[in-house]
């Protein structure tokens, strides 16, 4: 399967903080991205990472609570660790449409701005293949939230983010490249499991509340519906993207793809 390799930014003074033990680890294991300098507030949570930092030459520092309420105030759950790094070399769109493989799995995400849900996605997106997700510029989380990393687990060192301004453009662009748009919609014409996941594929979800947006159904090639119970159709958009990545993964796994 196809993954697309993250890198490092030749330089980078974007550098922005991150929190909790599994999105730390998850930096610090990954050799392309540039980390900076960590901090904790006992030598347990230390040495549980401590692995993970021997791969590493970086700013290391015990601090106390106030220090992390400082930068992160309010009620973050950053379980007593936290890392300063930069972000990756942003991955074009045309690295996906210029791919010949056969079978390519990506997803598209119409406006979710809950970091929580973005995350959620990252982290199922990375447990089933996706080989990357696809954002509009605004009317969404941004990639330096410490929320969206604690909530990805550690999947944003294994699943590109693709930003893109104008995603009308972006679904049309897939298509000429042979990329099916398929649109998750609690009016869907077609079942989840009556729909061919296999191929060229991109699955496109709309964000919490209004669901896709009218230009963005128009531009899907079809619009698929989870099959639910009739009294309680909807399900929250991080849940129903990790029902419909499961079905993609199990149809390819079916097809030795």
């Amino acid at each position: 399967m196809k993954k697309f390799k993250q890198k490092s930014l030749p330089s980078s003074t974007d550098s922005f903080w991150i929190y909790g033990l599994h999105a730390v680890c998850a930096a610090l294991e990954n050799p392309e991205r540039p980390c900076h300098q960590l901090i904790y507030l006992s030598e347990e949570t230390f040495q549980t990472a401590g692995q993970s930092l021997q791969k590493r030459s970086l700013l290391i520092r015990k601090t106390d609570k106030a220090a992390f309420d400082k930068i992160f105030p309010g009620n973050a759950v950053h379980q007593g660790i936290a890392m300063q790094i930069s972000p990756f070399a942003a991955l074009s769109l045309e690295e996906i449409v210029q791919n010949d493989a056969t079978s390519l799995t990506i997803a598209t995400l119409d406006q979710v701005t809950d970091p929580h849900n973005l995350g959620a996605i990252a982290r199922s997106a990375a447990a089933f293949g996706i080989q990357a997700l696809i954002l509009p510029d605004r009317h969404t989380s941004p990639e330096t939230s410490p929320v969206l990393y604690k909530s990805a687990s550690g999947a944003l060192e294994h699943i590109p983010l693709i930003r893109v301004t104008n995603l009308a453009r972006t679904l049309e662009q897939l298509r000429r490249a042979g990329f099916w748009n398929l649109g998750f919609d609690e009016t869907g014409e077609k079942t989840l499991d009556k729909s061919d996941l296999t191929g060229r594929i991109n699955l496109v979800f709309g964000g919490e509340g209004k669901g896709i947006r009218r230009l963005t159904r128009e531009l899907c090639d079809f619009s698929i519906r989870l099959p639910t119970m009739k009294d309680f159709g909807t399900l929250n958009v991080s849940n129903a993207a990790a029902i419909a990545f499961y079905e993609a993964h199990r149809q390819q796994k079916d097809h030795g793809l």
